[in-house]
């Protein structure tokens, strides 16, 4: 087996397919706290920053985003991207994503890339799901009981 020419370093963007920019930036900035980053409007495409990595928006009802429409209307090939954020209490976590009419589909604890935490699942406003995942609480997953029955991300 041979090593790749390059190493890893993390996730750099992720592109969402939506059809009301401003829709979409509200949640993305108000919701989730993210910043604006590159702007491509003659593609239809803002991107903000989430931490280090960039979530792509893509408005497929741009002229410019012919090569973004999915082939098959509603079609889905990802399950959810989880954002990493800083420590936050739980219930200031609901109240906030309530205050901005976010539901929550289902609230857990259990295993990720920074070990055993906090996440709460939730969708934007086009149906792309969200995990939004705090830091670990256990570190390495062994001191907490239901680790191993919870599963993975």
């Amino acid at each position: 087996m041979t090593k790749p020419p390059f190493s890893l370093v993390g996730i750099d963007h992720v592109v969402f397919l939506v059809d009301d920019m401003g829709k979409a930036l509200t949640f993305y900035q108000d919701v989730l706290g993210c910043v604006p980053g590159y702007s491509y409007p003659t593609l239809g495409m803002e991107q903000v920053w989430a931490g280090a990595a960039l979530i792509v928006l893509w408005d497929i009802t741009h002229p410019g985003a012919a090569n973004g429409v999915p082939p098959v209307a509603g079609g889905r090939n990802v399950d959810h991207v989880c954002i990493a954020t800083s420590p936050f209490a739980p219930e200031t976590m609901r109240a906030h994503l309530k205050a901005h009419e976010v539901e929550i589909e289902r609230e857990a604890v259990h295993g990720g890339a920074r070990g055993v935490g906090h996440s709460f699942y939730i969708c934007d406003p086009f149906g792309n799901r969200l995990e939004v995942k705090g830091p670990a609480e256990y570190p390495d997953g062994r001191d907490w009981p239901d680790a191993a029955a919870e599963g993975g991300n």
